[in-house]
């Protein structure tokens, strides 16, 4: 049998071919492999402009963040009084709910101590850079930062002690479903200080639309399965109430 060769040339020629064309051209695909499905993301609800009878409040922009350390604050709402109330121990693990520059956070964070934990929650990644940038300054390392939503404070479940909201909760655009999460994070008597400047008093100088009356805050906390376990009455501006879950609802 004759046996031709293949000239040198046409050798190469294929080789070069073999060479350019990749493993695409020459190895066939696999199949994709198969995964769970993953869970369709709920839509989030728009955002409200009234709840239960209240029209809500707009957020206040990062831009004005300096408001929140301004030197006359402790003397217009005697913060020191405020804090002392809250009872915070060493080693709780507590939440600054709308942490803004983190004016409270940072304070907090002294109280609970090395062994304890600031959870420090705002919409705005300005702010939290702001609340960032103090915390290095002050060498503070106890604060975990974190950047939720209108609709979600991803709090972990059961774990908090106290959840601090400071003149933040009547800018909420869905308070009933930061409410639902702020109600699962707490430990068994874990407990919610809200801060809110007084509708009930005409010296108050705040727009009306940045203040609440206990009545229309008793309405929205017990709607959302709150119930009032103590208050004070002697901070210049503010309303200082605290609510734990109430498990019978």
């Amino acid at each position: 049998m004759n046996k031709r060769r293949i000239p040198l040339s046409l050798i190469t020629a294929i080789s070069l071919f073999l060479i350019a064309a990749g493993p695409n051209e020459l190895i066939k695909p696999k199949s994709p492999t198969t995964r769970p499905a993953t869970p369709t993301t709920q839509p989030v609800p728009p955002p409200l402009t009234h709840y239960l009878g209240r029209e809500i409040a707009q957020t206040m922009h990062w831009a004005g963040a300096g408001w929140l350390t301004r030197e006359e604050r402790e003397k217009e709402e005697d913060c020191t009084t405020m804090v002392k109330h809250l009872k915070v121990q060493p080693g709780q693990t507590v939440c600054d709910l709308g942490a803004g520059n983190g004016f409270y956070t940072l304070w907090l964070a002294k109280l609970v101590g090395e062994k304890g934990r600031v959870l420090a929650v705002d919409i705005q990644p300005e702010m939290l850079e702001m609340l960032k940038q103090r915390a290095e300054r002050e060498k503070i390392s106890n604060i975990e930062l974190i950047l939720g939503t209108t609709v979600d404070p991803k709090l972990p479940d059961g774990k908090l002690d106290l959840v601090l909201m400071v003149d933040v909760y009547h800018e909420l655009s869905n308070p009933a479903e930061v409410l639902a999460a702020v109600r699962k994070s707490l430990k068994p008597h874990g407990r919610i200080a809200l801060v809110e400047y007084r509708l009930e008093d005409d010296t108050v100088p705040i727009k009306l639309l940045h203040r609440m009356s206990k009545a229309q805050i008793m309405k929205e906390y017990t709607a959302n399965g709150f119930k009032l376990v103590d208050q004070f009455d002697g901070l210049p501006w503010q309303h200082l109430m605290f609510f734990e879950r109430d498990d019978t609802k």
